[in-house]
């Protein structure tokens, strides 16, 4: 069985996702899921509550793929909230339609959505302080997107298959748009269950680098920061639960914000000019030729030398009135 030293000293430093075979088995949530949906939904209703959770529903027309509308106005489910207890109950009554009304309660904590839930089950990968958050549903797909965080998802009860792409496939995988999203990171158009490669030709590249994998109740996969993933869910009742985690981090301003104002600044730029500044960037801030400052004394290196908390400060305000100056 995989330790947190193992798993901080072999498994993350990989940067590959891994598949964590009966990590989780000796979970009671785990065993209530081995006996089937109504054992499941029967474990989840010790921690019922009067509190309404967040769902969302499909028609059964989506075949449970969430995903946009057909002229991306909007998307193919609706937002709405229910008791706990008559969320379950209704998942349990569309186990016996053919073809029903996708359902999922999705990425809320723990403690939130089934209180003492945690105290009966944990890992020792991650930190105490991280919180679980648990996806309840019945027959999903959930189109690939990546997470901003390192990830371990535990399979609870259910299968779940995972399709896997490492993130310099972003190109490949024909990304959405970036501020409106089904779920809050950028999701790719093709669907990894049935590709329509004459729209989508570059796809076929993605797919020779996939990494695909079927979970069984108790098994976890470790998900590493911007893997692009596919997630079908395969069972009628299914339960997972996700450790998201940011490694502690030097002080910094946020990477998304940057690459926003890039788009801004820099696409739209002509060619020539897209290439030079290319070259700065991959010569300062990915550091392909490895450090651009080594040459420099350390206490003239200004914002080329380890970032403090005054420099983000100074940096902060230097954008923001550069930014106030355009308006």
């Amino acid at each position: 069985m995989i330790d947190r030293p193992r798993f901080d000293a072999e498994i993350r430093p990989a940067r590959e996702p891994v598949v964590l075979r009966g990590l989780a088995g000796e979970w009671p949530a785990v065993r209530a899921g081995q006996e089937g949906a109504a054992a499941i939904v029967a474990y989840c209703k010790r921690f019922s509550h009067d509190r309404a959770v967040n769902a969302i529903v499909g028609d059964p027309a989506i075949q449970g793929r969430f995903f946009y509308n057909d002229d991306l106005t909007g998307m193919n489910f609706v937002r709405g909230v229910s008791p706990l207890d008559p969320f379950l109950d209704r998942l349990l009554r569309e186990c016996e339609r053919p073809t029903g009304y996708a359902m999922a309660v999705q990425s809320m904590p723990a403690p939130e959505l089934l209180p003492g839930f945690t105290a009966e089950n944990a890992i020792a990968l991650v930190d105490d302080a991280v919180v679980p958050r648990l996806w309840l549903g019945n027959r999903l797909q959930v189109a690939a997107h990546y997470d901003l965080m390192e990830n371990v998802g535990i399979v609870v009860a259910g299968r779940r298959r995972f399709t896997l792409f490492p993130p310099d496939q972003v190109a490949n995988l024909y990304m959405g748009p970036l501020e409106f999203t089904p779920a809050g990171t950028p999701t790719s158009f093709v669907d990894v269950t049935a590709p329509d490669l004459d729209r989508f030709p570059r796809y076929a590249e993605a797919a020779r680098h996939a990494q695909v994998a079927v979970l069984e109740p108790g098994d976890a996969l470790y998900i590493p920061f911007r893997w692009w993933h596919a997630v079908e869910s395969l069972d009628a009742v299914n339960l997972f639960a996700n450790y998201w985690w940011t490694p502690p981090q030097p002080p910094m301003l946020n990477p998304h914000d940057a690459l926003l104002h890039a788009l801004f600044s820099l696409r739209l730029l002509p060619e020539d000019q897209r290439l030079a500044w290319r070259a700065m960037f991959d010569h300062l801030v990915f550091q392909v030729d490895g450090d651009p400052a080594a040459h420099i004394p350390e206490a003239a290196r200004g914002v080329l030398g380890a970032a403090t908390p005054e420099k983000v400060r100074d940096a902060r305000e230097a954008l923001r009135n550069a930014l106030d100056m355009r308006r």
